[in-house]
C-alpha cells in the first residue's frame, strides 16, 4: 500500500468494549484492544473507557506497539446545563489529549440527546434544537474551541444521530454559524448513511472545515428494521446496523478518492460499535484495513 503522509488510519475500541453498554465486550481488555489494533497494522486509536487515564502510563502500553492516539470524545452540555461544567471538564480533557499528542478533540453536544436511551425511537423522537438551544450551541463552541486553541488544538464536532445535529440542514447550520478557525467537523460516514445524508454532498460542501473523519459502514437490512420497529439507536447498535468498510451497503471508493484528491490531512478512523461477540473485533478490524487497503489511490494517482 501506498499511502498519503497526510492521512493516517487509526481504529477506535469501541469495537472491543463499548463505552455505552460496557456489558458488550466487558470480557475484552485494554491490552487486547491495542494489540490487535496494532496487529491489523493501524498506527493510531482512539480513547475507550478501559485505556489508562495518566498520559504517561498510557504511552508505556501504546508506544510499543506503534499507536499514536487520535483523539478521544468529549460529552458537551452547552445547550441544557451551566457553560462553567462543561468548560471545567473540557480543560481536563484537552489537557489529558495534549498530553499524548492528539491534535484534535471530538466534540458531542449531548443536551436533549436520545443516543443513549434504550427504549426511544431514534427516528420518531430525535430532538430538534430550538433557536435558543442553537445560540447557546455556537456560542459554547466558540469558547470551547478558544481554549482548544490555547494548546495549538482544534475541536472537530461529531453529527450523531440521536442528537440535535445529525441531518445535513442542522450539519450545514452549524458550520454557517461558527468561526472556521475555532470550530472544525468531524465527517462520520455511518452517521451520515444512517440518517440518510449525501455522503458526497456533505464532503464537498465541508471539506475545508473536516480535520477528523471516521469510516464505519451500514447493514442496509438492520437500518431497514431500525425504522420499521421505531427503535432505538441503542437497539439499532445491538442489532448490528453498523459495521466496519467493506461490510455493509456503503461504496467507499468514491469517497475515499475524494477524500485523497482534496487538501484533507488527518486521521481516519475505522469505527464500528459492534457486539463483539458476534462480530470479533480484530477480525473485522483485519477486513477493514485490507478492504480500505485495496481501495487508497495511489500516489500517481491523486
Amino acid at each position: 500500500m501506498t499511502t498519503n503522509e497526510k492521512i493516517q488510519f487509526g481504529c477506535a475500541p469501541i469495537a472491543w468494549t463499548n463505552d455505552d453498554m460496557p456489558e458488550l465486550g466487558s470480557e475484552n481488555s485494554f491490552e487486547q484492544c491495542i494489540s490487535e489494533m496494532a496487529l491489523a497494522q493501524y498506527t493510531g486509536t482512539e480513547i475507550g473507557n478501559k485505556y489508562p487515564k495518566n498520559p504517561n502510563t498510557l504511552k508505556r502500553y501504546l508506544e510499543p506497539r506503534n499507536l499514536q492516539v487520535a483523539s478521544a470524545w468529549f460529552s458537551a452540555f452547552l445547550t441544557t446545563k451551566p457553560f462553567e461544567e462543561t468548560e471545567k471538564e473540557f480543560i481536563a480533557h484537552r489537557d489529558f489529549l495534549y498530553e499524548l499528542g492528539a491534535k484534535v478533540i471530538v466534540v458531542s453536544e449531548q443536551g436533549r440527546s436520545i443516543q443513549g436511551n434504550m427504549d426511544t425511537p431514534l427516528f420518531k423522537e430525535k430532538p430538534i434544537f430550538t433557536n435558543e438551544e442553537w445560540d447557546k450551541l455556537i456560542s459554547g463552541l466558540h469558547r470551547l474551541g478558544e481554549l482548544a486553541g490555547e494548546k495549538d488544538m482544534k475541536i472537530v464536532y461529531h453529527h450523531h444521530m440521536g442528537t440535535g445535529v445529525q441531518t445535513t440542514e442542522e450539519i450545514d447550520r452549524l458550520m454557517e454559524n461558527t468561526d472556521p478557525d475555532k470550530v472544525s467537523l468531524l465527517y462520520d460516514t455511518g452517521h451520515l448513511v444512517f440518517s440518510g445524508e449525501d455522503l458526497d454532498g456533505v464532503y464537498q460542501k465541508h471539506q475545508s472545515r473536516i480535520k477528523h473523519i471516521h469510516f464505519k459502514d451500514i447493514r442496509e437490512e438492520v437500518l431497514k428494521e431500525v425504522k420499521e420497529n421505531n427503535d432505538s439507536f441503542l437497539t439499532g447498535v445491538k442489532k448490528g446496523a453498523f459495521t466496519v468498510p467493506g461490510d455493509g451497503m456503503i461504496d467507499f471508493t468514491p469517497i475515499v478518492r475524494t477524500i485523497y484528491e482534496s487538501d484533507y490531512e488527518g486521521w481516519i478512523i475505522v469505527e464500528a460499535e459492534q457486539d463483539p461477540a458476534k462480530a470479533n473485533p480484530f477480525e473485522y478490524a483485519l477486513m477493514a484495513k485490507k478492504y480500505m487497503d485495496g481501495i487508497i489511490p495511489q500516489k500517481n494517482f491523486v
